[in-house]
């Protein structure tokens, strides 16, 4: 059965006159979600954040912004509408939302000209696409107001395509344990301080979201392949600034999962390709927002030939 691993991605920041969010009763955030086709399945708590995993991805929320991932057929402009209504316009400093393109567009409720439609009708802004058409690309919209990104507003996508070698055998195998994916993923050597929430779905499927204070990893893996309509995928996100770490954190993930071809895509992050496995960069775009985004996108695929098969459908 095909299901959609790449996800839906919004951002909000609130005003300094709004709410704290993280005082939101956990009634307002199961009513968010469920305008986006999900629910909540757990959380994680730190000092500053509070961390959801819902059965469509992940949800985090600060004290003035929220950040939620959707994946499959979800609905997440509804969600962001909603979250503007409930807040009131007026209240909301940034909304940034960011869609990738689907591998069966047509299964989705809407398209990202949809969604903008609808988030024009309660705030203004801009946009933009990046990436050829015929490829992988991305669509984002950024709100139109006076808000400017701070110094330390950054993060960082890792996506990869088409997952390949012995992780990506155990994790299509009939029988996985969330425990063992943990370790296999190498989660407490790679981020020795941070905490983690992880679900195991059935019969596919594995979910981990990680805080360490401020910062946030999140981590979503589709592993399905040699199906038809079928393509694994994998996505990472934090905004942990990894050059601090004596190792290179998105070569080691490069490496466990093996991908066919990967996307980078930096806000206010600086792309390095240190410890990569050889391979060509296919494209690439820089796009710096009124807000002082810079965002960069990389698309990069494996140096290696691939040999395809013919899929039975």
């Amino acid at each position: 059965m095909f299901f959609e691993g790449s996800e839906k991605k919004l951002e909000i920041i609130v005003t300094p006159v709004a709410a704290n969010l993280r005082q939101l009763d956990l009634s307002f955030w199961s009513s968010l979600v469920r305008c986006a086709n999900a629910d909540i399945l757990s959380s994680l708590k730190s000092e500053h954040c509070d961390a959801y995993l819902l059965s469509e991805s992940s949800l985090f929320v600060w004290d003035d912004r929220i950040l939620i991932l959707t994946c499959g057929n979800s609905t997440l402009v509804n969600a962001a509408c909603y979250f503007i209504e409930t807040l009131r316009a007026a209240n909301i400093a940034l909304v940034s939302y960011q869609r990738k393109n689907e591998y069966h567009a047509h299964l989705q409720n809407s398209t990202f000209a949809d969604d903008i439609a609808k988030l024009r009708r309660l705030i203004s802004g801009k946009a933009f696409r990046i990436g050829h058409l015929d490829s992988h690309h991305h669509y984002f919209f950024c709100s139109e107001g006076h808000y400017h990104a701070q110094s330390d507003d950054n993060t960082l996508e890792l996506l990869m395509y088409h997952i390949r070698g012995e992780l990506a055998d155990y994790l299509n195998g009939e029988t996985q344990t969330k425990t063992e994916i943990c370790a296999r993923l190498e989660l407490d050597t790679l981020f020795p301080e941070f905490t983690f929430d992880a679900h195991l779905f059935e019969p596919y499927g594995f979910s981990m979201n990680g805080l360490w204070g401020k910062y946030y990893i999140t981590l979503h893996i589709t592993p399905q392949a040699g199906q038809a309509y079928g393509c694994s995928y994998v996505s990472f996100e934090t905004n942990l600034d990894l050059s601090r770490y004596p190792h290179a954190v998105l070569g080691r993930l490069l490496s466990l999962f093996s991908p066919v071809s990967w996307d980078v895509i930096g806000f206010n992050y600086p792309i390095e390709t240190q410890g990569f496995s050889e391979h060509l960069c296919l494209g690439s775009c820089s796009l710096t927002t009124e807000q002082g985004y810079n965002i960069g996108f990389s698309h990069y695929q494996q140096f290696q030939t691939e040999v395809l098969l013919p899929e039975l459908m």
